[in-house]
C-alpha cells in the first residue's frame, strides 16, 4: 500500500519554519522604521543594512547546510542547530528594542548582526529537516504544509504588529519583539518535544530502501537503486580516506548534475522577476498609476493570500501530475500576468485578479522547486543543497533591486513588469532542460482509485 503523509508530524516539523518566518516579517517591516526614525538614517543606508541578511545568507546557508550534515548527536543532525540558533535568536533580538530606547546605534547594529547570524545558524537546517523526514515522493505535499506554517508565522507577527506597536514614529516596540520571542521558544519546545529525529530518520531510510513499488521516480532520486542516466548507470559512492561511512561521499553524475545547476538558474531567474515586483511596486503604483497612500497594499496581500490558500491544493496537483510540470504552468501563470500588466496603463479592479494569479504561481513554483533540488542530492547532502539553493533565491534578492532600481530610475519606471516577464520567460526555458528531481503519477490499477484524493 502506497504510503501517506503524516500530516500531524509535517506540522511539528514546520514549527521551525513558522518561527522563522514570525521573525522574517517583523524584520522586513519594523528594522526600517527604527533605522530611519529612530537613528535618522537616509534610504540608501537603511537599504544597505537591511540587505545585510541576503549577503550574510550567501555565506551561512551553504555553509551551516552543509555542516548539518556532517554531525550525529544524540539529538539528530539538525535539531541541535536548530535549538542553538533559536536561542541565541531570541536573545539578540531582545537587544534590538532595548538599543532603540536607548538610541545607541552602535548597539543596534551588533546586536542586528548577531542575530542576522544566528538566524543563519539554523535556516538551513530547518527547512532540511522535512525532506530528512518525508519520503521522498511526498515531498511537495509536506513543503506544502512548511509554506503554509510560515506564511501562519507571517500572519501571526503582522497581527502582533497591529496589535502592540503603538502611535509616533518612535513607540516601545519590546512588546512586539517579546510576543515574537515567545512565538518561537514555543515552537521550537514543542518541536523538540513531539520530533525525535533520529528515530524518525530510521524509519524513513528504511521505508525508502525497501520502497513500496507504487511510486515512479525520475533518475536522480535517493534510491540508491535509481538509475540516473544513459552514461553513468548508477548514483556514485566515493570512500574517503575515513573508511567507514562518515568517509563516504555521494558524487553526483553527470546528466543529474547539470539538472541541478539548471534548476539552481530557473530558481535564480524566478526569484530575479518576482522579487523586483514586490520590491518597487508600490513605486510604480504611485508613478504609473496614479494611486495614493497605502492602497497599492491591498494588491499584493491579495497574492499573499491566494498563494496561501493554494499551497495545500498544488501539492496534490504534484502528485498527480508531476513537479516540474506544476513548476513551469506556475511560471507560465506569472509570465501571462506580467504580460498583461505591461499594458495597464491605470489601476482598475482585474488588477487584482491578476495577483491572485500571480499568488497561485508563485506557490506553484515554491512548493515543489525545494523538493526538486534534495530529489537530486543524496540523503547525506540535503543540508548543503538547502543552502545552494537559499544562495541562488538570495543571490537575486541582492541582484534585483540594483538592477531594476537602475532600469526604474534612468529608464522608465514602465520597464518594470517587462523585466519580470522577461526573466519569468527565462526561468521557464531553463526549466525545460531540468531532467531529474521529478515525481511522476501513478496508474490506477482501479477506476475506483481515481477518487482517492489522499493519494
Amino acid at each position: 500500500m502506497q504510503s501517506k503523509l503524516n500530516y500531524k508530524r509535517t506540522f511539528f516539523i514546520g514549527l521551525a519554519f513558522l518561527s522563522i518566518c514570525s521573525l522574517w516579517q517583523m524584520y522586513d517591516n519594523i528594522i526600517p522604521l527604527m533605522l530611519q526614525n529612530t537613528f535618522g538614517l537616509g534610504e540608501t543606508v537603511t537599504g544597505v543594512l537591511m540587505a545585510m541578511d541576503n549577503v550574510l545568507a550567501l555565506v551561512l546557508l551553504p555553509v551551516f547546510g552543509s555542516l548539518s550534515d556532517k554531525v550525529d548527536t544524540p539529538l539528530g543532525k539538525r535539531t541541535p542547530f536548530i535549538l542553538g540558533g533559536t536561542v541565541l535568536a531570541v536573545i539578540f533580538m531582545m537587544l534590538l528594542p532595548i538599543a532603540d530606547k536607548r538610541q545607541s546605534l552602535g548597539l543596534f547594529v551588533v546586536a542586528l548582526f548577531a542575530t542576522l547570524l544566528s538566524m543563519g545558524l539554523y535556516r538551513s537546517p530547518a527547512v532540511a529537516l522535512m525532506p530528512d523526514l518525508t519520503p521522498n515522493h511526498l515531498r511537495s505535499r509536506a513543503n506544502a504544509v512548511i509554506n503554509l506554517m510560515g506564511a501562519v508565522g507571517g500572519v501571526y507577527a503582522l497581527i502582533m504588529i497591529k496589535l502592540l506597536v503603538g502611535k509616533g514614529d518612535r513607540p516601545d516596540y519590546a512588546p512586539l519583539f517579546a510576543s515574537i520571542a515567545a512565538l518561537m521558544a514555543v515552537a521550537v519546545g514543542v518541536l523538540l518535544i513531539t520530533v525525535r529525529e533520529n528515530k524518525l530518520r530510521k524509519e524513513i531510510e528504511a521505508m525508502e530502501s525497501v520502497g513500496d513499488g507504487t511510486i515512479a521516480e525520475t533518475p536522480g532520486e535517493n534510491s540508491a537503486q535509481a538509475e540516473v542516466g544513459e552514461d553513468t548507470g548508477k548514483v556514485r559512492t566515493v570512500q574517503t580516506q575515513n573508511g567507514d561511512n562518515s568517509g563516504q561521499k555521494t558524487v553526483l553524475p553527470r546528466e543529474v548534475k547539470r539538472s541541478m545547476i539548471f534548476l539552481l538558474v530557473s530558481i535564480f531567474f524566478w526569484f530575479t522577476a518576482y522579487n523586483a515586483v514586490t520590491t518597487a511596486f508600490s513605486r510604480y503604483t504611485r508613478v504609473v498609476w496614479k494611486m495614493e497612500g497605502g492602497s497599492f497594499a491591498n494588491c499584493l496581500m491579495v497574492a499573499t493570500v491566494a498563494a496561501i490558500l493554494s499551497y495545500i491544493p498544488i501539492g496534490s496537483i504534484s502528485a498527480k501530475f508531476g513537479r516540474k510540470k506544476t513548476i513551469m504552468g506556475g511560471v507560465v501563470l506569472m509570465a501571462s500576468c506580467y504580460l498583461a500588466a505591461v499594458f495597464v496603463g491605470a489601476y482598475h479592479p482585474l488588477v487584482n485578479i491578476a495577483f491572485a494569479l500571480i499568488g497561485v504561481g508563485w506557490a506553484a513554483i515554491n512548493v515543489n522547486s525545494y523538493p526538486m533540488i534534495v530529489a537530486m542530492s543524496q540523503g547525506s547532502d540535503i543540508g548543503k543543497f538547502t543552502g545552494t539553493y537559499y544562495t541562488f533565491s538570495m543571490a537575486a534578492q541582492i541582484f534585483t533591486p540594483i538592477f531594476s532600481g537602475f532600469l526604474l530610475e534612468n529608464v522608465s519606471y514602465r520597464t518594470l513588469f517587462p523585466y519580470a516577464f522577461l526573466f519569468a520567460m527565462a526561468a521557464l526555458l531553463t526549466m525545460t532542460q531540468v531532467r531529474h528531481g521529478d515525481v511522476k503519477p501513478v496508474k490506477k490499477e482501479s477506476i475506483l482509485e481515481n477518487f482517492d484524493v489522499d493519494d
